[in-house]
């Protein structure tokens, strides 16, 4: 039996055109690695939550291949309804073939009471609302009468003791109201979906905010592979909504949008004249001369990796706390030479890296140094947080911060650009345009570990790794860390170079 779900429903309330593509293009759509991290994150934090209200039923099922069965998932809720059951996990209903499972449904005293967990910590949210409003319908189509609606979110202001505690690091919010007010909405999303699966041919959507929002749509490329490249799309710092106003003028090449005159960003026009005309990388040595003369020597390359576990891991962090267990340090001195230095926590259960990370930290960079990041903002936070922590160290650690340059500012004012950026100012895009031939420099070479968010996602699996397996990821973290900040040394040789 073909059951349509929630996750249906909320596609094509976002966009029809993605329900259609997720039933006959399927292997168009394409999961990022922050797709499947937030997907990871949400099923530990639905674990967690079952047990918010003590002792609970589960009733999910599985068939043989592992997918869920989910006939008898609705077979065993109404069984477990019966019984008397207070608190059932992923109770499961089906009204013509529409089918919802509650994260965790409740009795009350007149009825049962929704409630719908979510790994974020805000639940003010359109698409949560219109989640919860399809699960209302559902049930009292199936003769279920429904109390009460509910978010259940992350508390923000939680601290982790050691111990959790389900009932401070969760708060439930009352939405009975705007599930209420959706609830006209819902069949008239059903049959629109009804109307669009029936269809044999693509429908005919053009895009718009659905692409974005509230999600990032995974058929992105395809539906925009007509589109020119490089189009509006990629244009530098540009809101999403404007893009769009622009595709739906026709203005989506960069020679339609240098001829209209709309835009006057001046680094909007740089990079579509360099797409346009290509030309030598646009150069203001006197900006670049006047920003290198400001790094004194010797100079600490300095780059953390971090953490941030939706579930609190260590005592008095709070959900999404963004933890550093890794460092890279180039140290360049006046007469050339280059050393490394480097720093990667032991992956222990409940130990909190950021004690050791900032001891070594302090004797690694002396106080007063002139320490360079790239998008320094991020740096600074996470040494300003571990002062804040370590009163001992506050005023080394906050002495580091103060003395920061940032390696961003030449490229993101202006002073550098490269057609090859792309408009981006990433270290991802100004490395392989400033070094395009260079395979030590290429993020793809290395194993493992390629960038940011695999560094996040391997640190706590550490945790339960073998010793082999375990000193191959030590390995692929540190090599990936270093090229962090030797990409940072080469970019700063370049900036010199070119102003010779």
């Amino acid at each position: 039996m073909f059951y349509f779900s929630k996750s249906k429903f909320c596609q094509c309330w976002q966009c029809p055109k993605m329900l259609w593509l997720h039933k006959n293009k399927p292997e168009e759509y394409e999961i990022g690695e922050d797709v499947q991290e937030r997907m990871r994150i949400g099923n530990e934090v639905g674990d967690l939550a079952m047990g918010i209200f003590g002792d609970f039923v589960e009733v999910t099922a599985k068939k043989e291949d592992g997918s869920l069965d989910l006939t008898e998932m609705i077979r065993r809720t109404e069984e477990e309804m019966q019984k008397g059951a207070k608190v059932i996990c992923e109770a499961s209903f089906c009204h013509e073939g529409k089918y919802c499972a509650v994260d965790i449904l409740l009795r009350g005293k007149k009825g049962w009471i929704i409630c719908e967990v979510k790994s974020g910590t805000h639940y003010d949210k359109d698409v949560y609302y219109m989640d919860v409003a399809y699960q209302m319908y559902i049930l009292e189509q199936c003769g279920v009468p429904v109390q009460d609606c509910c978010l259940i979110c992350l508390n923000r202001s939680y601290r982790f003791s050691g111990t959790l505690k389900l009932n401070e690091l969760f708060y439930a919010t009352r939405i009975t109201d705007a599930a209420e007010h959706l609830q006209p909405k819902v069949p008239q999303i059903l049959a629109e979906a009804d109307w669009v699966l029936s269809q044999t041919s693509e429908p005919d959507i053009p895009l718009s905010v659905g692409c974005r929002a509230p999600y990032p749509c995974g058929f992105w490329n395809y539906c925009a592979r007509n589109l020119p490249s490089p189009s509006v799309f990629d244009l530098y710092q540009m809101n999403f909504d404007e893009m769009l106003r622009y595709y739906d003028a026709k203005l989506t090449d960069f020679p339609s949008l240098l001829s209209s005159k709309k835009i006057t960003n001046a680094k909007q026009l740089r990079q579509m004249e360099h797409a346009v005309h290509p030309q030598p990388d646009y150069v203001d040595k006197k900006q670049i001369r006047a920003f290198l003369e400001e790094l004194k020597y010797p100079l600490y390359f300095l780059d953390f990796e971090t953490i941030q576990p939706a579930v609190p891991r260590y005592v008095g962090t709070s959900p999404y706390d963004q933890i550093p267990f890794q460092y890279s340090l180039h140290i360049a001195q006046a007469h050339g030479d280059l050393e490394h230095r480097e720093f990667l926590a032991e992956a222990k259960k409940g130990q909190d890296p950021r004690r050791a990370l900032a001891e070594q930290l302090c004797r690694d960079i002396p106080e007063n140094a002139c320490t360079v990041a790239y998008n320094k903002a991020f740096e600074c936070t996470m040494l300003e947080k571990m002062a804040a922590i370590f009163p001992d160290l506050a005023e080394h650690l906050r002495s580091i911060a103060k003395n920061m340059k940032d390696l961003l500012v030449p490229f993101r004012k202006g002073y550098y650009y490269s057609r090859a950026m792309g408009g981006s100012f990433s270290i991802k895009r100004v490395l392989p345009a400033l070094f395009p031939n260079d395979p030590s420099l290429n993020y793809e070479n290395l194993r493992g570990v390629h960038n940011g968010a695999q560094a996040m996602s391997v640190f706590p699996k550490m945790e339960d790794m073998e010793a082999d397996e375990l000193a191959a990821a030590r390995e692929d973290l540190l090599r990936y860390c270093e090229l962090d900040t030797y990409a940072m040394v080469k970019i700063w040789e370049k900036l010199k170079d070119v102003c010779k």
